[in-house]
């Protein structure tokens, strides 16, 4: 049994101190949790380097999160850098708007409809992930008012699915304790079940599970009138939050069916768990299924630029290319020329160093050694796919009972990893990894490693084993 859970806290050097005491002052921190923060102090992190973050005191950890499963090629790539650097030194900045575009955001454009699944050639740029979503909601409304189809305006979402931050994004965010300090969200939003294979909201096995929630979308399209919806937006894999449950192969075919039948438009988000992280390059291509707007961000430039796009069919495209009825919708820094050739150099960076074949090897490596952590009692499923994966804890394996709320087992593991060198992050008791698509075998063993010390760490603290 390890010992190390009694490891001590952080110590700080005086400039680390002197920073904290100005972030807590002068920054607010998005989706902070203030609790963390005044426990242990803020974070500060100071440079990067493949899988490693340093912090301001020089103190390494192992990323196994990729920075909000953002840095897929890892930290620190001088390519990246360089191209940054060269599109800065021909044009720093003009805008993609009106009747302008520069040449690096073209190119990048003609490299995503090289990728792309289906006949997804199209892309309208943007600056991150809520942006994305809110723009292909607002995309998918305005085809049909062009096409004098002016009642489908609803969208349809799935429960505990997360698509943004923004107020559109938020309304088809199926997370209530995300939305509830902002009523009323935006209206012409309607929530259907989604499947849980592990937790069910109905109990169900995780067919029967995916079957109710196919008959449940069946269910609201009717009932809400199908001449109502635009669109419906959805995650492949819903992501961390709920430590991505994998559906049944039957789900998203069955489901892109359902919405073609009635004329349902259908946007993918897959900001979280798209570029590589699944191991294929969009997540999506696993059920061979391809939608009618892909959302993407985070990965799309690894991290090292804000940038993400909407990719679309000519023929939806093409609504808003005729005099008159153009797309009403942009942002002053979208398509911005600096953050295009961060994307452009990301995909070289794919294709040279195979990171979707090496995602999927080193996902089943990674799913393979986490397997082995069911052995503790708490241990209550390891799920996901490729790097994208989740261990949750429970009180009972056989029953599935949740740990108390006020024990925050999943906290301490995770404050246990930090202590020792790691950054892991948690959604409660759900342990989420989504580690650089760089990952060695070496380091999927220190990772799982390090987690296995600190549930027994748990173990030993909460008198759970």
């Amino acid at each position: 049994m390890s010992n190390r859970d009694e490891s001590p806290a952080v110590e700080y050097s005086e400039r680390t101190r002197a920073m904290q005491r100005d972030a807590m002052r002068h920054v607010l921190i998005s989706l902070s949790h203030y609790e963390d923060v005044e426990r242990s102090g803020v974070k500060i992190i100071e440079r990067g380097e493949g899988c490693y973050i340093f912090d301001a005191d020089g103190r390494r950890y192992l990323d196994t999160f990729a920075s909000l499963l953002t840095s897929v090629c890892g930290h620190g790539r001088p390519e990246v850098h360089e191209a940054m650097l060269e599109q800065m030194r021909q044009i720093e900045f003009y805008p993609l708007y009106h009747d302008c575009m520069t040449p690096v955001v073209i190119e990048l454009a003609k490299r995503l409809a090289e990728v792309a699944p289906g006949d997804l050639e199209v892309s309208f740029f943007v600056s991150d992930g809520s942006d994305a979503t809110e723009a292909a909601m607002k995309m998918a409304r305005q085809y049909f008012w062009e096409r004098g189809e002016t009642g489908r305006t609803k969208i349809l979402y799935r429960r505990n699915s997360y698509h943004g931050a923004s107020m559109g994004a938020m309304a088809a965010t199926g997370l209530q304790w995300f939305r509830e300090p902002y009523p009323p969200t935006a209206p012409g939003f309607v929530q259907v079940m989604a499947p849980n294979p592990y937790r069910c909201e109905l109990g169900l096995d995780p067919e029967e599970s995916a079957r109710m929630a196919l008959r449940n979308t069946e269910a609201i399209i009717k009932w809400e009138g199908p001449e109502s919806i635009a669109a419906m937006i959805l995650d492949p894999i819903p992501g961390s939050n709920v430590g991505y449950p994998v559906p049944p192969d039957f789900y998203l075919p069955e489901l892109k069916q359902l919405c073609e039948r009635h004329g349902i438009l259908t946007i993918y988000d897959e900001i979280q768990v798209g570029m590589g992280k699944t191991g294929r390059m969009f997540c999506c291509e696993h059920w061979d299924v391809v939608p009618d707007f892909l959302c993407l961000a985070k990965g799309f430039p690894s991290g090292f630029a804000p940038i993400g796009v909407v990719l679309t069919t000519c023929e939806i495209a093409d609504t808003f290319r005729r005099p008159g009825h153009d797309f009403r919708h942009g942002h002053t820094f979208a398509g911005h020329p600096v953050c295009a050739a961060a994307a452009l150099a990301v995909l070289d960076i794919f294709e040279r160093e195979n990171l979707v074949e090496r995602a999927a090897r080193m996902g089943d490596y990674l799913g393979e050694r986490l397997n082995a952590l069911y052995r503790h009692p708490i241990v209550g499923d390891v799920r996901g796919m490729g790097l994208l994966r989740a261990i949750e804890l429970v009180a009972d394996q056989d029953t599935r009972e949740p740990l108390a709320d006020d024990l925050k087992v999943g906290n301490y593991v995770r404050d246990w990893c930090y202590r020792n060198g790691m950054i892991l992050r948690n959604n409660g008791d759900i342990l989420v990894l989504a580690p650089p698509l760089v990952i060695t075998e070496q380091l999927i063993d220190e990772i799982v490693d390090n987690i296995d010390d600190g549930i027994i760490a748990a173990m030993e603290h909460f008198d759970l084993a």
